[in-house]
């Protein structure tokens, strides 16, 4: 019997919950960690930064107007799809990060685990973060957290499923929408999450995820007017500066890049949940 030849994929772009090519028509090799072919990626353009945005911005008000009880709800369904498609997780992260298999485990088992942590936060981080303000006068005047709006993430470029899950997980928990640059050498985990996504029950648009190169597509994810907020997590070091000036013009929030990736398997904090919120205070007359 002869040997089957390989199918090779050429995988798309997930942009306002389906899966369109690049308006470009170009891809690009992805490899494993040892340079063997694995499949192709679509490579995003400025075009389709431009189209991400508009679904997350299109998505943003029924996002952010869900029940946060709903949005964990949702999150936590993404986990249960997440622990269906282990095996395929654990196959991906290994190829693209040439990890021994304990420690493959580990980053697969930490990723389903900490959406479900962020799922559990989605209607609790306002009671941690708001409050009832004491006033010398007849009103109540509470402080309540609000998303910020559309997103931008620049995944982590090492971490392909950890650090993407310790980046999206928060920013929507928490009622934004995203668009995610993926890593862009080891797209084929965000992918898989993209048809997580897609058959799980987050709305299209909050979650957008293009690939390509980064240093083409976060300047234009960095500058465009209609994001509020950018994390820099996966911003090569030599562009840091050039987006966070880019960002300015339009008043973005920024999230810094550290200056060396974090070990994302360590146990995490509210910090990501109160990066992209924004404190809204309402006063009101206590009444006769």
């Amino acid at each position: 019997m002869s040997e089957r030849l390989s199918v090779a994929k050429t995988y798309k772009l997930y942009v306002g919950g389906a899966f369109p090519r690049s308006e470009s028509g170009r891809s690009y090799p992805v490899r494993d960690s040892k340079g063997g072919f694995l499949a192709n990626a679509a490579q995003a353009s400025r075009k389709d930064v431009r189209e991400a945005v508009v679904a997350a911005r299109k998505a943003f008000a029924g996002w952010s107007g869900a029940t946060a009880y709903n949005r964990g709800q949702v999150l936590y369904r993404v986990a249960e799809l997440l622990e269906g498609r282990r095996e395929q997780f654990l196959a991906e992260v290994a190829a693209s990060e040439g990890a021994p298999a304990k420690r493959v485990q580990s980053i697969v088992d930490t990723a389903i685990d900490r959406w479900v942590w962020y799922a559990g936060w989605s209607d609790k981080i306002a009671t941690v973060l708001g409050a009832s303000n004491p006033v010398a006068g007849p009103y109540f005047s509470f402080s309540v957290p609000e998303p910020t709006g559309v997103v931008g993430v620049l995944a982590p470029r090492s971490s392909s499923l950890l650090g993407l899950v310790s980046v999206v997980a928060p920013a929507i928990a928490t009622g934004n929408t995203v668009v995610v640059v993926a890593s862009q050498d080891r797209p084929l985990p965000a992918i898989t999450l993209s048809e997580v996504l897609a058959t799980s029950d987050v709305p299209g648009g909050v979650v957008n995820i293009l690939t390509g190169r980064t240093a083409e597509l976060a300047p234009w994810l960095a500058s465009h007017a209609d994001v509020n907020a950018v994390d820099l997590a996966g911003a090569p070091e030599s562009m840091t500066a050039e987006l966070e000036r880019a960002a300015a013009n339009t008043v973005k929030r920024v999230l810094r890049a550290k200056p060396a990736e974090p070990d994302w398997v360590g146990v995490p904090d509210i910090s990501r949940l109160r990066a992209f919120l924004e404190t809204k205070t309402v006063w009101h007359p206590t009444g006769v």
